[in-house]
């Protein structure tokens, strides 16, 4: 019988353990890993950030067979994932499912995720179809979108999912995978690499699925595996810095250069319209902190670095990978008169500026 190996990644951060793990464990002590044909092997790492000795025992109490992964430090979503992606690919792992701690999957959760891998093996990423908690009768995530400025938001946020159609959704092309609940070919990231780690936290997911559609792999959703989310849109003031800061980023890393300059007039014109924003809700200096990372000179040489690693991989056209992208932005949780009327004007600048994008 044939056999796949899967590493399942879990981030711990201080009490996120006592908040979050025992409903996470539970439902993965109820993975389904065998079918007629083939099986799942599975090892589950938790890599605890920020480890002491109280936050080890409590995951040596709580999850007694994971191989916990100890970090001093709080590195951050991406590098604590890479810590165990980098481990997986050196022992041959096939996939790599990256999970959220506050999340609670069904049983065959995990092997759709691996289904859908097989029938295609372009396909590079798979996102869960993710449903909130305790509404789990709401999507939470149908695959993320990417604007074409760089913002990305949950698709389907809060729709009904007894009016979804999961045989049309099923193997869905989406912009990129909700880091939530997301199943990694390691052939893929061995080309592509891992989570950009400079991100620190936001939009690697966004930046690690666009390189995988330059590199000429798909990002699909998997309507099948459901995974409940107990999903909180954060409003912390430090994330008002990295999400204005990362969304640059990755445009000025992945979008080709012909493509960011017919972009600019637009890119310039948001930039202005965000700074007036953020000022009337004294916000201001995270976005001039966001602008002054990539004025700083001292930056430069990584920026320029950076965008010739991730250019390297390019196999298909921006014309290609820009199908999934949206001019709106369309989750409730940012909904306002203000971005219904910015969705409006530059969902029609995009529409026009998609027909010029030819390279």
């Amino acid at each position: 019988m044939m056999s796949y190996k899967t590493a399942i990644i879990i981030i711990n951060y201080k009490d996120y353990a006592n908040k979050y793990l025992a409903d996470c464990w539970e439902s993965l002590s109820r993975l389904q890993l065998t079918t007629d044909d083939w099986q799942i092997e599975t090892t589950i790492f938790i890599v605890d950030n920020q480890s002491d000795d109280t936050t080890y025992a409590t995951l040596q109490a709580m999850a007694p067979t994971a191989h916990i992964i100890r970090n001093a430090n709080n590195d951050g979503f991406a590098k604590g994932n890479n810590d165990v992606l980098a481990l997986a690919m050196s022992q041959g792992y096939d996939f790599a499912w990256v999970l959220n701690m506050d999340t609670i999957v069904e049983p065959d959760s995990l092997i759709e995720l691996v289904k859908l891998m097989i029938c295609n093996p372009k396909i590079g990423s798979a996102q869960s179809l993710l449903k909130l908690w305790p509404e789990t009768d709401l999507v939470n995530s149908l695959g993320n979108v990417t604007h074409f400025l760089g913002y990305g938001y949950c698709d389907g946020y809060k729709k009904k999912v007894a009016e979804l159609n999961l045989d049309e959704l099923n193997g869905r092309r989406i912009s990129y995978p909700s880091g939530a609940s997301v199943l990694f070919r390691l052939s893929a990231l061995r080309q592509v690499g891992l989570f950009d780690e400079t991100f620190w936290m936001y939009n690697e997911d966004q930046d690690l699925g666009w390189r995988l559609w330059l590199a000429g792999w798909d990002c699909q959703l998997a309507a099948y595996s459901s995974v409940y989310h107990k999903y909180e849109f954060s409003r912390s003031a430090s994330k008002y810095y990295w999400l204005d800061r990362n969304r640059l980023l990755s445009a000025w890393k992945n979008y080709h250069l012909l493509t960011l300059l017919v972009l600019l007039p637009a890119l310039l014109l948001s930039e202005l319209v965000l700074a007036v924003i953020f000022r009337r809700n004294g916000r201001l200096s995270y976005k001039l902190k966001a602008w002054w990372y990539f004025f700083n000179p001292l930056h430069w040489p990584s920026l320029i670095a950076m965008r010739i690693r991730t250019q390297h991989l390019r196999q298909v056209r921006d014309h290609h990978v820009i199908k999934t992208f949206s001019g709106r932005i369309l989750f409730q949780a940012v909904d306002s008169p203000l971005v219904r009327v910015g969705n409006w004007g530059l969902n029609l600048y995009w529409q026009i500026i998609k027909l010029i994008i030819i390279w």
